[in-house]
């Protein structure tokens, strides 16, 4: 079991690696012809800090001004021109309503003479926010705890958040009239582009009314004033903006099946869409390894093989427990795939920081439940508390890698001797 978790530790840093933002970035950059005097960077999300700085090892003293505005402890220190705001994730908070204003005035000054190179990650929606005339932060703020809690998919929410902002869905590049080359590093499956960070420099796909009936859905409350908001429509068309997307869950889990035969294994990407509730992919995974130790698939799936799912789940807050989508996705598997010999499994978020915690994630084995057991916890009455966090921490499963610099959703991995 030992080789099999080393092998684990050397997939998840081997993967994250190959979709760190920096490489993407330049490649783009070198790419466009910048044929106008000045060049303006705005970055946000969770890896704008290494967008930027790529950004800077391209375009240098090119760039007259730039604006980071990322979650707070993913800058790395200062860059040369560059003002840096970190932010509330997955809340805004009131530093989310200052970066956007930065943005906004700096944008505000530019002309059909400028070239604006926006670098756009996953976690734009709450870091980069102003709301819409009429709307408080503290309403965007309580809804979108609420849309957290009843687990609302990251398109659902986003639609919802798109109407409430000055920034989102299209409206940040209304307000500027340079040229906009938007790089793109994408956190939603099937990189649908006005959802990423609710795109903030593309045109809406959605609507009023579907933004509305998500508040049904899901019994989300909003006072009339809010839904008065949410019944403007956003841009639905924007003709100077140039968009590129240069990273994604599927580079991530490409990476994850290189590492792993690199190890040894044979590796299966058996989706790059996965969406549903965590703990229920937990229970998938569990079941997947469970056929494959006993023989089942012997005619798919080769051993030792490595079997790779990437997407983004949702959890359904039903306890007042600590945790993240990974975490909860191990904890369920580890119930799954108890006294199971030869087989680990882990679940992380690229950018490190899985839901309100420090971890990335969790890598389990057969022997995870007894160890949380032995540690004085009840692996059931935990996962149905949503406190996969201290569960995972007594038995020593948390995968903790720090803030990485990006954010291409989410891998889990069977690994099978």
């Amino acid at each position: 079991m030992k080789k099999l978790r080393e092998d684990a530790d050397t997939i998840i840093k081997e993967s994250i690696q190959a979709v760190l933002p920096d490489i993407a970035v330049i490649e783009a950059l070198k790419k466009k012809n910048f044929n106008k005097k000045n060049i303006y960077v705005v970055a946000i999300g969770k890896a704008a800090w290494n967008m930027s700085r790529a950004s800077c090892d391209v375009l240098g003293d090119k760039i007259v001004k730039g604006l980071v505005v990322t979650k707070y402890n993913h800058s790395q220190g200062d860059i040369s021109n560059f003002t840096v705001v970190e932010a509330g994730h997955p809340i805004p908070d009131e530093n989310s309503v200052r970066g956007a204003t930065l943005a906004l005035e700096l944008v505000s000054t530019l002309t059909e003479e400028d070239h604006l190179i926006f670098l756009i990650s996953g976690g734009g929606s709450a870091l980069f926010e102003k709301p819409v005339e009429n709307v408080l932060l503290s309403d965007i703020m309580d809804i979108t705890s609420q849309l957290l809690s009843c687990g609302a998919d990251i398109v659902e929410m986003n639609t919802v958040r798109k109407h409430l902002s000055a920034v989102k869905g299209g409206r940040f590049a209304k307000h500027c009239k340079a040229d906009i080359y938007a790089i793109v590093l994408s956190d939603v499956v099937g990189d649908r582009l006005d959802s990423i960070a609710s795109g903030p420099a593309y045109p809406d796909l959605s609507t009023s009314n579907e933004a509305l009936e998500i508040i049904k859905k899901y019994d989300i409350k909003v006072s009339d004033r809010v839904k008065k908001a949410i019944e403007i429509e956003t841009p639905k068309h924007l003709n100077h903006v140039e968009t590129l997307v240069s990273g994604s869950v599927t580079a991530f889990c490409k990476a994850a099946a290189i590492s792993a035969e690199a190890l040894g294994y044979q590796p299966f990407i058996l989706s790059t869409s996965l969406s549903c509730e965590a703990k229920e992919a937990g229970r998938f995974l569990a079941a997947i390894a469970r056929e494959i130790a006993d023989g089942t698939h012997d005619g798919y799936f080769k051993r030792p093989c490595a079997i790779i799912v990437g997407g983004e789940t949702v959890v359904h807050l039903t306890g007042d427990g600590k945790g993240g989508r990974n975490q909860e996705i191990a904890l369920s598997a580890a119930l799954g795939i108890e006294k199971l010999e030869n087989t680990v499994l882990f679940s992380i978020g690229s950018d490190g920081t899985d839901g309100p915690t420090d971890a990335a994630g969790g890598l389990v084995d057969g022997n995870s439940a007894d160890r949380i057991r032995q540690f004085g916890h009840n692996p059931e009455a935990e996962l149905g508390n949503n406190n996969a966090y201290y569960a995972l921490r007594a038995s020593g499963d948390l995968v903790i890698t720090g803030p990485t610099g990006t954010n291409v959703n989410d891998i889990s991995v069977i690994l099978c001797q």
